[in-house]
């Protein structure tokens, strides 16, 4: 994944691209919103206790300090931008 290093002006710090080929099984949260729009390939989004269905075209908004993980389901890479809501990138693995 990479990353574009913040400005240190308080402007969100986006996650460039995001490829995921495989499960990613692991939950996160940031004590900040984030916004994923998916560019490429199909997934589930869970967020909290809520299962979303996303694909090309589809953008999710993950509230702060609320758990969530994506899953490739398709048989394609996953390609999604990740904005952070934050000068500084915070994750808390779970």
């Amino acid at each position: 994944m990479a990353r574009v290093p913040s400005p240190g002006r308080g402007d969100p710090s986006p996650d460039i691209t995001r490829e995921l080929r495989r499960l990613s099984r692991r939950f996160r949260h940031h004590p900040y919103v984030e916004v994923a729009f998916t560019l490429e390939g199909c997934a589930t989004i869970t967020v909290g206790d809520e299962q979303r269905e996303v694909k090309a075209g589809g953008i999710v908004v993950i509230p702060a300090n609320v758990s969530h993980r994506f899953v490739n389901t398709g048989d394609t890479i996953l390609r999604q931008i990740d904005v952070h809501a934050s000068a500084k990138f915070i994750q808390t693995n779970l």
